[in-house]
């Protein structure tokens, strides 16, 4: 019988966006300090003379993974929309040397999410699959990716 099991580590950044369009405030450059929960999931090694035995994924290797994808990118960085208007504002900022990631959707955290879930999945090794993500955007609001859903 294969045993699976979903491991879960937690990632924090701080990034700023805007959304173009929108009817209320979040139209403003404004920040949200970020919550990334990672889950994978796969079946524990079994083999005493392997290093990692007994893990699914050591979480040094999952935190690689998701620093490189995510965290670094985007921490202190403003996401804005550059298949808007927000183009320009994205090209100043940048010009004036601050940390810009430009995006081609509307950088919601249900866009980001979907996002994250795209870049993290083409980096987790082939045994490992990504189960699910949750972005929260506030301590009372988020956004939820699951593998059975896409």
């Amino acid at each position: 019988m294969v045993k699976k099991v979903r491991v879960t580590k937690q990632f924090t950044f701080e990034t700023g966006h805007a959304l173009y369009g929108y009817d209320g405030l979040c139209k403003n450059v404004h920040g949200h300090s970020y919550k990334l929960d990672v889950t994978v999931i796969g079946s524990p090694i079994e083999d005493n003379t392997h290093v990692k035995n007994g893990m699914v994924i050591d979480f040094s290797d999952l935190k690689k993974i998701v620093t490189q994808e995510v965290v670094d990118p985007f921490d202190h960085a403003t996401v804005l929309n550059v298949s808007s208007p927000h183009k320009a504002i994205a090209e100043e900022m940048e010009s004036r040397g601050h940390k810009i990631v430009k995006v081609n959707y509307q950088p919601t955290s249900e866009m980001m999410i979907l996002d994250f879930a795209e870049k993290i999945n083409a980096q987790l090794p082939k045994q490992i699959k990504l189960h699910s993500l949750k972005l929260r955007e506030t301590e009372t609001a988020f956004a939820q990716w699951f593998a059975e859903d896409n």
